[in-house]
């Protein structure tokens, strides 16, 4: 699910954390159990060009142009509250059913789709948000950093004592078991923060939440949840509170603040509610598939949130005719709603109905302009038409998409598709590089870059453009050789 889960399947773009920075990279891989050995990929990850980052970091991470919008409209605030600006703090989806989320290689904040599927109220969502960017005003992120280099020694360790498993007694499975095991210890060591910061996290979270003039019940609810699976083996319990630990002290002290609180009955607002309940139906019907959509949300229920449910469940399986008739239903009643209209042009582009398609994404794309994905959606459509005549209006799109989200890699690889369609093979090795030093593919990206220079003139900014990737992508190369 270009934050766009109607495009999951066909264009899922990778997501901008995927860079090759090391704090970055080191903590989610380390965050996941980065896994060894080759990952299954769905189609949809196939192509949209992402499965390279997917196997290389054990990580699953998606898009969605509605869904970041309704985490954004809910952090926004509270970013206020702590003085931090919300453009400089990033927040993505990982797409894993447990229940959790963190914060890691600066001010990014990491939210599973389980989180957002269980939760049962917005409350509970905000409140997670407000502890996490709790974690960032008060600076818990420096800890994390010093822990980088002994995390990853851990999992070098871990490697090579799992290769010498399978040395000595010629089974894969031992090997695994001692990478596995290597992974579980560095994730813990990682991303686990102490319950003296969890405790200041739960305090700061309280305190933007009441400054923002909402409850902070839903975050002592979540901690309520949590506290109950502390009883629990560890490997069966959630990923949250293997690394944020829980106490008595700490819920009974939240649990206290919201008594006090002014605000401490206040309900969910009915905006954030609205978008709470199509958050959570379009992720059952992508990620959980037909029959339990079916269960949940019956063809009887005729509701915005069952059909929306629905048109995703059909859509991903495949029965074209049947979700394309329950978007339709939901555009007859709500022509202005952009998400309706990017679902229609996702669909009828897997009909194989582009020009359709186009338009479909061309008004979503118009009804909400500053969304990048939206603007991705409609170029990408416009480019799969294969019309010279389209070329240059997506080329412009695809422009200004970079501009806003320069790591994103779907967007570098269709501009390079248009710039070569032009016939401007120099800027389309250019934008080949781009994509490839945002994915952290450094000697591809360096091969693009020496190609772009030798076909752009000398002193253009599309050459010197070219060298700075060269640049980057030596230095990045020798940063990684001297670690």
């Amino acid at each position: 699910m270009a934050f766009n889960w109607s495009s999951l399947r066909r264009r899922l773009t990778p997501p901008n954390c995927l860079k090759p920075r090391r704090a970055v990279s080191a903590a989610v891989a380390l965050a996941f159990g980065l896994s060894l050995l080759p990952q299954p990929f769905t189609a949809f990850e196939q192509r949209s060009g992402q499965a390279w980052a997917q196997q290389r970091r054990g990580v699953s991470l998606v898009r969605d142009a509605e869904i970041e919008a309704t985490i954004r409209a809910y952090a926004s605030p509270l970013l206020g509250a702590a003085g931090i600006g919300s453009e400089s703090v990033q927040v993505y989806l990982v797409n894993e059913r447990s229940l959790n989320a963190f914060v890691a290689g600066g001010q990014r904040i990491f939210v599973h789709t389980g989180l957002l599927q269980r939760a049962e109220r917005p409350a509970q969502v905000i409140g997670v948000l407000a502890h996490e960017i709790g974690h960032i005003a008060g600076g818990h992120l420096a800890r994390l950093e010093d822990s980088l280099g002994q995390a990853s020694a851990i999992m070098i360790a871990s490697m090579l004592l799992g290769a010498a498993a399978a040395v000595a007694t010629g089974s894969g499975e031992a090997a695994m078991a001692g990478v596995l095991a290597g992974q579980q210890v560095a994730t813990r060591n990682l991303l686990s923060f102490t319950r003296a910061q969890e405790a200041a996290a739960d305090q700061a979270g309280a305190t933007f939440l009441e400054q923002t003039q909402q409850s902070a019940r839903g975050l002592a609810e979540f901690m309520n949840i949590l506290a109950n699976q502390e009883a629990l083996a560890v490997e069966r319990q959630d990923p949250y509170v293997r690394t944020h630990p829980l106490s008595a002290e700490r819920v009974s002290a939240l649990n206290a603040r919201v008594a006090q609180s002014r605000f401490g009955d206040r309900p969910d607002s009915p905006e954030n509610i609205e978008r709470f309940k199509r958050m959570q139906s379009k992720l059952m019907g992508y990620l959980d598939g037909l029959p339990a959509t079916l269960r949940k949300y019956p063809t009887s229920d005729t509701s915005l949130y069952a059909r929306y449910a629905r048109a995703f469940a059909y859509f991903r399986a495949l029965d074209f005719a049947k979700a394309l008739d329950e978007v339709n239903s939901l555009l007859a009643e709500y022509p202005n709603d952009q998400y309706f209209h990017e679902l229609k042009g996702d669909i009828l582009l897997d009909m194989g109905k582009v020009p359709e398609a186009t338009e479909a994404h061309r008004r979503a794309y118009e009804l909400s302009p500053t969304e990048a994905l939206l603007a991705y959606g409609f170029a990408r459509a416009q480019i799969a038409q294969d019309d010279p005549a389209q070329l240059p209006e997506a080329t412009r799109t695809l422009q200004d998409v970079t501009r806003r989200e320069p790591e994103n890699i779907g967007a570098w690889q269709q501009l390079a598709v248009a710039y070569g369609r032009s016939g401007d093979i120099g800027m389309a090795s250019l934008a080949s590089a781009e994509r490839f030093l945002a994915s952290g593919e450094l000697r591809d990206a360096q091969g693009q870059a020496e190609r772009a220079k030798r076909l752009l003139k000398e002193g253009t900014p599309g050459w010197l453009r070219a060298q700075d990737v060269i640049d980057a992508a030596t230095d990045r190369r020798r940063e990684l050789r001297n670690r």
